[in-house]
């Protein structure tokens, strides 16, 4: 999927651990954002990779390797709770909401990386099913913005 559909679904997501977060609300926006863009560095046409320091991942890795595993997501998580254990949760919420969302597209994903099976569905990236997907995820995202400013 698109950078523009993982963040509107992440987004969405988020507002529903929002009453439980009652400091670092901007921390933990901000990392769940970098997080579900994460993966996708290990290819030259994203967002994220499309800068110098990508350049690392996509020499090490092919696209949906890996970096587009839950294995993976975990034990990013793991180590990123030992060091900010404030980050770790919106981390894993990012990232994993990434690698869920992709299991829909043609290509899917390979889950529990290192093990062979991929899972997948019939979503052509930045087709008109994606396109709606964001639309419909995009007119949520307003109605949850419009929900808490109300309350």
């Amino acid at each position: 999927m698109l950078a523009r559909t993982h963040l509107a679904i992440t987004f969405a997501a988020l507002f529903l651990f929002l009453p439980k977060i009652e400091f670092g609300r901007i921390t933990f926006f901000s990392v769940a954002f970098i997080a579900t863009l994460l993966p996708d560095i290990d290819t030259a046409f994203s967002f994220l990779g499309k800068s110098k320091f990508a350049r690392v991942p996509q020499f090490f890795t092919k696209h949906r390797g890996i970096l587009h595993s839950i294995t993976f997501c975990i034990l990013i998580s793991i180590l990123i709770a030992l060091s900010w254990p404030v980050a770790a949760f919106p981390f894993f919420i990012g990232y994993s909401l990434h690698i869920f969302a992709d299991s829909f597209t043609r290509d899917g994903v390979r889950p529990f990386w290192p093990l062979k099976k991929r899972t997948f569905w019939k979503i052509a990236v930045g087709g008109y099913v994606e396109s709606t997907i964001f639309i419909l995820f995009l007119i949520l995202d307003l109605f949850l913005l419009i929900f808490m400013f109300m309350s």
